[in-house]
């Protein structure tokens, strides 16, 4: 079954798939944990086994729009289960060049914490003498880097996001996909991505059934 990964990486290269409102079913995020990706005119799902194709379909899903609609997310959650904001995703490529040290000192940091309920093999970088965090290596995507970041509000505003998550590049090997997530709603950080040299390609949105 294809993964999240591989189509995000195909959708970054140019490779899309039909825009004709059509879905897909791919493989779980992690046990118990899995997502909705919508790319341009399509849509991959993934869900338990008791869900059927024909559930999703008749609830709705479709690839312009559909499948992120909140009552198709309630019916997958259930009443008790948990639903993450959407986020857009975004790719670039690594360059190899380093310039973030490892930082566990920072493993407490909510990003951190949360990076680690739905990924794998987390890893905490940033600059040597600040708080400022970033959170590499996921395997949600297929073994793919997933590159989160927050820095110190006292910071902010000065062009240093930017120069944070360019330097997260430098955390994959060069020309390697590096994947960064953002809230559409988080303009900051979604500028910060765009100017490090990130290209948006979808969205998505984890879930865990209760």
């Amino acid at each position: 079954m294809t993964s999240a990964g591989n189509l995000v990486v195909a959708a970054w290269r140019g490779e899309h798939r039909p825009a004709d409102g059509s879905w897909q079913r791919i493989a779980s995020w992690q046990t118990g944990l899995y997502a909705v990706l919508s790319f341009t005119g399509h849509a991959a799902v993934s869900a338990p086994e008791s869900v059927s194709d024909a559930d999703l379909t008749s609830w709705g899903v479709d690839g312009f729009g559909g499948a992120h609609d909140p009552r198709v997310m309630t019916r997958l959650v259930g009443e008790d289960g948990w639903v993450d904001v959407l986020d857009a995703v975004l790719v670039a490529a690594g360059t190899g060049d380093g310039g973030l040290v490892a930082r566990p000192d920072l493993a407490r940091h909510p990003r951190v914490a949360h990076a680690r309920e739905v990924r794998d093999e987390v890893e905490v970088f940033g600059w040597h003498g600040r708080d400022d965090v970033v959170v590499t290596r996921g395997l949600s995507f297929g073994g793919l880097a997933v590159v989160s970041y927050e820095i110190e509000p006292g910071a902010r505003g000065e062009g240093l996001g930017t120069r944070t998550v360019q330097a997260a590049r430098g955390l994959v090997p060069e020309g390697e996909p590096v994947i960064a997530l953002v809230s559409p709603g988080n303009v900051s950080s979604l500028r910060a991505a765009l100017r490090a040299g990130f290209e948006p390609v979808g969205s998505v949105q984890l879930y865990r059934p209760a």
